[in-house]
């Protein structure tokens, strides 16, 4: 029985589900969001604040600043609160109510950008008042989840080498791609692994982070609207790119058969399932990682009325199953 003190401290790491049944194909998905954060962004919150304490650069006084869609503004929110730092999450108007609550809920304050007109579209108008912040207060410490290479040796350190301990025969992972910290943690531990694995890097159409010019995206977690300073192509295999209303028909698939997963999730799976289908998995083992769960996109990727307004009727239409739908490159 664990017995924890502060909330970082707990996370189920090895948990998996078997998507055969549900999809046809053998896929099994890694399921991040069993910890108090709700989501993969807890390891990576927690490097990045523990190593900018034994930096130095985090004092009892700091106040931290991120620039965040949602989930890893809600990691730094319940680890701040436990630490005693104040926290400042910069988001935009694509995060979730319920996100928002919940840092604010933790003691978190929230500033939401709207200006889209800003160079760098929403992201840029966020990292624009993070930067004004800093300059304002030396108080302000920026964790800068874009460019601190604590992401992504989070998952180096943690997230690839329990999927090898499970799947000491894995030929093929898929992960989706933001900061890409995951995906750069995971692949660099792969690539001097003792077998070679595919890495397949999944990322919603609209996002410019393999050179595609950025577009609407409504669903947060996946995709940025530029090149991520984390990115290195020479570890990335191949790229798919999933449509929102794939991601839409995926979440909602899988709900039906009692798995309630985020949307982020919803386009990994979507991207693994149409590569395996174009590929054939037969004989292959493939692993995915999904993000967070489902509670937090009740508002949006689960609410008929948003998903009509957005995406139009189309997508709620009887589905096919997780996977169709796919462009890919």
């Amino acid at each position: 029985m664990p017995v924890i003190t502060v909330p970082h401290a707990f996370n189920e790491e090895d948990l998996y589900v078997d998507l055969a049944p549900m999809s046809g194909h053998r896929l099994f998905l890694k399921c991040e969001g069993f910890n108090f954060a709700g989501s993969i962004k807890l390891k990576a919150a927690t490097e990045m604040v523990e190593s900018a304490e034994r930096s130095g650069t985090l004092k009892r006084d700091s106040i931290l600043v991120e620039s965040s869609s949602g989930n890893l503004g809600v990691a730094l929110s319940m680890i701040a609160a436990s630490k005693g730092y104040r926290f400042v999450c910069v988001t935009d108007s694509r995060c979730n109510l319920t996100t928002r609550l919940m840092m604010e809920a933790l003691g978190s304050q929230v500033h939401v950008v709207s200006d889209e007109g800003a160079a760098g579209g929403l992201l840029g108008a966020r990292l624009a008042y993070v930067r004004a912040l800093c300059a304002s207060d030396d108080r302000h410490v920026w964790l800068s989840q874009y460019t601190n290479p604590d992401n992504w040796k989070a998952h180096y350190f943690r997230t690839a080498p329990a999927i090898a301990r499970w799947f000491p025969q894995l030929d093929v992972l898929f992960v989706g791609v933001g900061t890409t910290g995951t995906l750069m943690g995971c692949a660099r531990w792969f690539r001097a692994w003792h077998r070679p694995v595919r890495i397949v890097a999944v990322d919603s159409v609209g996002s410019a982070i393999f050179g595609d010019p950025p577009g609407r995206r409504m669903i947060p977690g996946l995709g940025m609207s530029v090149r991520p300073p984390l990115l290195d192509e020479g570890y990335v295999d191949e790229a798919v790119r999933v449509e929102e209303a794939d991601t839409i028909r995926t979440c909602r698939s899988l709900a039906r058969r009692g798995f309630l997963f985020g949307g982020s999730t919803g386009t990994v799976v979507s991207g693994a399932m149409s590569w395996l289908s174009r590929h054939g998995g037969r004989g292959l083992t493939p692993v995915a990682i999904a993000p967070d769960l489902g509670e937090r996109y009740l508002d949006t990727v689960y609410q008929t009325n948003w998903v009509q307004g957005v995406y139009g009727d189309d997508v709620l239409e009887p589905q096919a199953p997780p996977g169709r739908g796919v462009s890919a490159s």
